[in-house]
């Protein structure tokens, strides 16, 4: 989480908030909203800007990009064009202009987003479901016989990469390479920068590979849609990006909130409450990316009555503005609601949060319903782990118990 601190284009306002937000999220999180809707911070050491922290401060943003806030970094970022950012910054890996469509403004990003959607729409949902399954097999079966494991390193962090590799229809051995760089990225370690390049020249690989042998896959029908090499490898990055570490964290919290929550224990087995209304709790309370979606003002703005200053990054904090008192809905009212901002909205919105909701969906009910339906969490609740990173957020490992068997069905 962003610490905040004195930068020129803001007034001063607190001191460090990441242990705040791993301790006490909600907590941390209102007492952002006690310093006004957008919130000067310092998002890593030595990279400045806002967090926007109301749910309507967040919508004004993004409902208002690209007329009065930027999404491409190029020309609004000074300390970036300036070089005033460390290249080994931890955060500047995933802020940093790309040639995608998450951050272009205007034709550009329609024409990419045009490509990403028309991809993506090509997907049967219905075999996405069978993969998803395939996959939960083959994770569930390498710990079954041992009566124990961890549901996030074993099982959510691998799978939602695991479907997204057989969709770009790449080979099992190269696809492992791409999840262990993807997941060194969205970590935003020191390591960070290495791990960019490395998963760049991985992404390569897969395009020259499609040229070549195209087939019935996503990465095949973005170079149909006439991206070049350049937008190819940066739109498979967003791509793999935003749809496995997330989903990943969705299906780690869904979890849990399934083996921890009253609400939800039991009353899922028994088919009275749906998986996927507990997963869309948790979309509303612990959203996967808690904060990203970085913007920059054109020219001076007022974002809520407060000054926005141009030529610093503006991160919409997803989690601070679901849990915004001025507009949370009551748990009861949340069926079916899906005024949250989880998946972002505007036109940078997830492009297809319908296939992220069945990954997701698919995941937990193989699991807990079908292969699994006794196991019970290995430690207290209040000692599971939380991840340390600024942008996503869930635990970090997820120790689980069950009756060991034998793998086949």
């Amino acid at each position: 989480m962003p610490r905040t601190r004195t930068h020129p284009a803001a007034p001063a306002a607190s001191a460090d908030l990441r242990p705040g937000v791993r301790r006490r999220p909600q907590a941390t999180y209102r007492r952002l909203r006690e310093l006004g809707p957008v919130v000067p911070v310092e998002i890593s050491p030595g990279l400045f800007g806002y967090l926007a922290v109301t749910y309507d401060a967040c919508v004004y943003l993004l409902r208002n990009t690209p007329s009065l806030f930027a999404k491409d970094p190029t020309d609004h970022w000074e300390a970036l064009t300036s070089g005033q950012i460390p290249p080994d910054s931890p955060a500047l890996q995933m802020m940093m202009p790309r040639d995608n469509a998450l951050w272009k403004d205007g034709p550009e990003h329609a024409r990419l987003r045009g490509a990403i959607t028309g991809a993506l729409g090509r997907v049967d949902t219905y075999a996405l479901a069978d993969t998803v399954a395939r996959v939960a097999d083959r994770l569930i079966d390498a710990f079954l016989a041992a009566g124990q494991a961890d549901l996030v390193a074993q099982y959510a962090d691998p799978l939602p990469m695991l479907t997204v590799i057989d969709l770009f229809g790449s080979t099992p051995d190269h696809g492992q390479r791409i999840i262990q760089l993807v997941t060194r990225l969205f970590a935003a370690g020191s390591d960070a920068a290495q791990a960019n390049a490395a998963l760049e020249a991985a992404c390569l690989e897969l395009v020259l590979l499609k040229r070549a042998q195209p087939g019935r896959d996503i990465v095949t029908y973005l170079i149909q849609a006439g991206l070049r090499d350049t937008e190819m490898v940066q739109t498979l990055l967003l791509l793999f990006g935003a749809a496995a570490p997330p989903t990943a964290k969705h299906i780690g919290r869904g979890i849990q909130r399934l083996l921890t929550d009253e609400r939800f224990a039991g009353s899922v087995h028994t088919g009275v409450t749906p998986v996927a209304a507990a997963l869309e709790e948790v979309l509303w309370t612990e959203p996967p990316v808690s904060n990203y979606s970085p913007l920059y003002a054109r020219g001076r703005q007022y974002v809520g009555g407060a000054p926005v200053e141009p030529s610093y990054p503006i991160v919409i904090s997803f989690a601070t503005a679901n849990s915004d008192p001025a507009m949370t809905v009551d748990y009861d009212d949340r069926a079916g609601n899906r005024a949250h901002l989880a998946f972002s909205a505007g036109p940078h919105g997830c492009p297809a949060p319908g296939l992220a909701r069945v990954i997701s969906e698919a995941a937990i009910e193989h699991l807990l319903l079908d292969r699994l339906p006794t196991l019970t969490l290995a430690v207290p609740a209040d000692e599971v782990p939380e991840l340390p990173g600024t942008f996503l957020a869930g635990p970090a490992s997820l120790p689980v118990r069950f009756q060991p068997a034998r793998t086949g069905r």
